[in-house]
Order: C-alpha cells, then structure tokens, then sequence
C-alpha cells in the first residue's frame, strides 16, 4: 500500500511472531512509536513457537502507514503477513450476492420452481416472448458492463480490477431504486466483440449500463446497441454526467437570472462526457456552445479525424471561433471542465461574463479549486463530494432505469434525459436554492421517484413506452 494515508481510519496488519524470538509488547511498543493506536488483537492461529495475530490499529491523519509497516518489517521475529482496512475487508468475496424470493423446502418446492413444472413456464415464454418480462428477472434487471479500459481515475486497468466498482454500481441501482443488477466485464476491448457479447447477454436484462469504455469506442459501442436491441443502452459516463449537469445548471441560471437560450458556454475536454454534456445543453435549448481540446477550439471548418469531433464541429459554435481556452473563455457564462485539473486559472474567471458559473468537474483535482475563485463566481460545482454541489451520477441512473423498467422502454432517449434532469433539479424548491445548494444530496429520497415519475411520462410522450403503469392508464 506504500504512502498511502489513511486518515481517520482502521487497519489492521496480520503479523507472524515467532515467540521465542520476540513477545507481543515489544511489537505493540514499535507500533505505538510510529504514531499506531492498538484497538484489537485478535489470534488467528498459535504452537509453540509461533503465533499469527491480527492487529486492529486506528491511524490519525498526520500518520503515513508505511512508517508503521515498515517499523514492524524491521522487526526481528516479526512477518508482516497482510495489511487491510475496513474498505478491503468489505470487499472480501465481492460486494453483491443473489438470493432466491421463496426458499426451496421440500420436493414440492423444488418442482415447481426447476423440474418439471418449471417447464410450463418455459413453453408459456417460447409462444409469447413478452411473457420474460412478466416470468423472469428481466422485468427488474439490469446488466452493468464494462471492459475496464476507462475507469474514473484509474484509466485502463482491465475487467478484473474494473469489478469492484461495476459490484459498487449494482449496489447502488438496488440501494436507490429497487433495480436488481448484475456486474460484467468482458476480456476484450474489442469494439465489435463487445457489442456481439452484450448482444448475446442481452435476453436475461432489462436494460443495459454501458460503463467505465474509453472513447471513441464507446459512441460506437452504445450507438450500435441501441439500434440493435429492443432495451434501454445507457452509457452513463457520458448520459449520466450530462443529466447530472444539466440538472445543475437548470438552478444555477436560476441564481444569476440568466436564460438558457442567450448564454454563451465553455465545454473543456471534448470527449464521451464533454460531447454528451453538449447534446444535452443543445437539446434544451443552448444556442452557443464552444467546445475546446488540447488544440483549441473546436469549429467548423477544421478537418478531424474522429468523426465524433467532426460531429461536434457541425453542430456548435456558431461563430466558429478559433482559439485556446484562454481566448475563447472571454465573456463565457458557463465554463463546463470535464478534462484536466488545474488548467483554469482564476484570471480566465475573471474574463468571464458577469456572474460566471464554473463547473470544475475534473476528477480528483478539479480545473480550478472552488476557494482560488469563491469570491467572483457566482455558482461553483465539480465532481468530489467534499465542496459543495457536487455533479455525481448517482443522482441520475438509479431513476432513469427504474422509469425505464416500470414501463419497459424500448429506449432512454433524449426527452427522457432532458425530463430526469428537470427532476433532479426540481427536488431543490425555490426557497432551499442558493449558491451552494444547486443539486441534491444523492441520500434526497425524493430524487429516485421524481425522476422515475418524469422518465415515464417523457417515453409515454414519445412512443417508446411499451407498458403504462396503472398511474397513467
């Protein structure tokens, strides 16, 4: 774990002691000295000569546990067999587990829910295929995939490292929504292997969460799926994002008394999520947006060879204005940062529109840190939970499958985005709004129904519901 700081924390080191070479109050002294607190001792297993121990130790900020590790390495008659925390420890044997819905207690049992009555049920699904929603767990769940080639902060560390977040992700859909789902990550990144796969995979779901694929694969990826398939294709690292985003800035305009319609915007990092983030804006009604990359600003004109930024040329910035981010922020009223941290400086706000809002939304490290710009932006969010207004994806996808399922659409569309993000901005009223208080905690209970509520009603609107809840008929 090297220097890795745990502040606040628990840890615990499973340590081998030779007994007749050391005993435990020397060790607990050496780890006293390097700042650790013993809380717990637990023996694991023990002879005569030899006794393995866990030892819980609360760690303060100020205390590097490499200076605790190494203190115990250098120990005579001392193994440093393992170091874990609370965090490892509630990853052991995965995160999620399935459960039956009627337990299996007698031969009874056993025949009606596997052999042979489970066969009726089975021929009932092969005349009328609808009937899988009805008779199997596609009515509620959903297929969380992914190849690992772009986790958030983590880049390209493949399907099995990419596992403990896409399990996180399950948690979330059941803890939020109700929704059952289930984490797979494919050992290809393939474009065309990955759409065959899901392709294959797709009968036992209700919908599919596209997750952590670098672009431009991923455009391919969810534009071919959707078009192939007859369920929701959700990729929420760029759909989610600009739900979220839109979202924000439907209460932000608010505080500045500025219209969607008139105010000129700044996207920084053209790729999935800034291009999403875009569509969404253009599709709820922004007329002026300028997209910039490490070459500048994207504009008509200029020939690129990802036809996604061609796209993007196409269909923004108006003016066609050239130029670097330092240039073409002047008189901007939104700056939207989904690339790097640090690359706004508190001079390019300055040169901002009146009342600028700032979407730093680079993680970790924001495009500008909130505090360097507190004083002249009139609205400020990013992506980490430790500042205020926080653009997190969580307050979008557990509601937006849950309408998606409760109606079974054939599709999430751009109405169905454009009415989720009018519900998460609508669980602030009027009085709560201000400044620092744009967006919903994730834990808002009402977010999940508001935004299942306003998704049904946008796929009844434009044809892509193929069930009306009971509430609607």
């Amino acid at each position: 774990m090297g220097n890795t700081r745990l502040g606040g924390k628990s840890i615990i080191l499973r340590l081998e002691i030779q007994t007749d070479t050391i005993n435990f109050g020397q060790v607990a002294s050496v780890i006293f000295a390097a700042g650790g607190d013993i809380v717990a001792i637990d023996v694991i297993s023990t002879s005569r000569n030899m006794t393995v121990r866990d030892i819980t130790i609360t760690v303060t900020d100020s205390v590097d546990i490499s200076i605790i590790t190494e203190a115990v390495k250098n120990m005579e008659g001392v193994r440093l067999v393992n170091i874990s925390d609370r965090t490892f420890l509630l990853h052991l044997g995965g995160k999620i587990e399935t459960q039956p819905k009627t337990p299996i207690q007698n031969r009874d049992d056993l025949s009606r829910v596997y052999t042979p009555d489970v066969a009726r049920v089975c021929m009932a699904i092969h005349e009328e295929p609808d009937k899988a929603y009805s008779l199997t767990v596609k009515r509620n769940t959903v297929a969380v995939v992914s190849d690992g080639s772009a986790v958030l902060g983590l880049g390209n560390i493949g399907p099995y490292a990419a596992m403990p977040v896409m399990e996180g992700k399950s948690m979330l859909f059941k803890q939020f929504a109700g929704v059952d789902s289930f984490p797979i990550c494919l050992n290809t990144q393939d474009t065309e292997e990955i759409i065959a796969a899901v392709k294959a995979i797709a009968p036992a779901f209700g919908g599919i969460n596209l997750e952590d694929i670098s672009s431009p694969r991923c455009f391919e990826i969810e534009e071919r799926l959707r078009r192939e398939l007859d369920i929701p294709v959700f990729h929420d690292d760029q759909h989610g994002t600009a739900v979220v985003l839109y979202a924000a800035l439907i209460n932000a305009l608010k505080i500045v008394g500025k219209s969607i319609d008139s105010i000129k915007v700044v996207v920084c990092g053209i790729g999935a999520a800034g291009i999403a983030c875009s569509r969404i804006l253009l599709s709820a009604g922004v007329k002026n947006i300028i997209g910039v990359d490490k070459m500048g600003a994207i504009a008509a004109g200029n020939q690129y060879d990802n036809r996604m930024l061609q796209w993007y040329a196409e269909h923004t910035n108006p003016e066609r204005v050239q130029g670097t981010l330092q240039e073409v922020i002047h008189g901007a009223d939104v700056f939207i940062g989904v690339s790097a941290g640090g690359i706004l400086s508190r001079e390019d706000v300055q040169n901002m529109a009146a009342k600028p809002i700032v979407f730093a939304m680079a993680n970790p490290v924001p495009e500008i840190r909130p505090e360097d710009i507190e004083d002249i932006a009139a609205v400020i969010a990013t992506g980490r939970s430790d500042y205020p207004n926080q653009i997190n994806n969580v307050l979008c996808f557990p509601g937006i499958f849950r309408g998606a399922l409760d109606c079974r659409a054939s599709q999430i569309n751009e109405e169905m985005k454009l009415a989720a993000a009018e519900a998460i901005a609508s669980a602030i009223s009027e009085e709560e709004l201000n400044p620092l208080y744009i967006i919903p905690s994730v834990f808002n209970q009402q977010v999940v129904k508001a935004i299942r509520d306003k998704v049904v009603q946008a796929a009844i609107r434009t044809g892509t519901a193929r069930r009306i809840p009971r509430e609607y008929r």
